[in-house]
């Protein structure tokens, strides 16, 4: 009933660290199947789960995106990857439902591992689009960006 796509329904961002967390690395897999798009991702080096203390949000589980455009120029080392622009939302939703908007990576002792399945776009609309690793949770629904807070890492979607 589903199933895989052929292989030209396939794209891969390969995910390094900025300068506040250089030890990410990590690979996002995208493959198109029937209804939409699987997303698979392992990452290695992200920083372990501190809890929200004195009223500042906690670091991690980490906001996981899809951002509008295809660079991972650092910049400002300490706010990173801005150039990546904005949560993708090619169909002008509010926050928690952009396309770009993905489940949150726990870290396990640095490691995440995660496949989830969305129907919000296909391999070809994404090629050129920056994944982007964040250090906060994304709570779903502060606009424009969830309160996910700094950009740890990043990788551009290629085919």
């Amino acid at each position: 009933m589903y199933g895989w796509k052929s292989q030209n329904g396939t794209a891969v961002a390969y995910i390094r660290g900025g300068p506040m967390a250089p030890q990410i690395e990590g690979v996002v897999f995208f493959r198109d199947v029937t209804g939409g798009c699987e997303v698979r991702v392992e990452v290695t080096g992200l920083p372990r789960y501190q809890p929200a203390v004195d009223g500042e949000n906690p670091v991690g589980p980490h906001g996981f995106h899809l951002h509008e455009f295809g660079t991972c120029r650092v910049g400002n080392p300490q706010d990173p990857f801005q150039a990546a622009g904005g949560h993708w939302n090619p169909d002008d939703q509010p926050h928690g439902n952009h396309a770009g908007d993905f489940p949150v990576l726990f870290s396990n002792n640095g490691y995440a591992r995660m496949c989830f399945f969305t129907n919000r776009f296909n391999v070809r609309e994404i090629i050129g689009k920056a994944v982007i690793i964040h250090q906060n949770p994304d709570d779903y629904r502060t606009q424009p960006a969830g309160d996910a807070g700094k950009r740890l890492a990043c990788g551009v979607v290629q085919r």
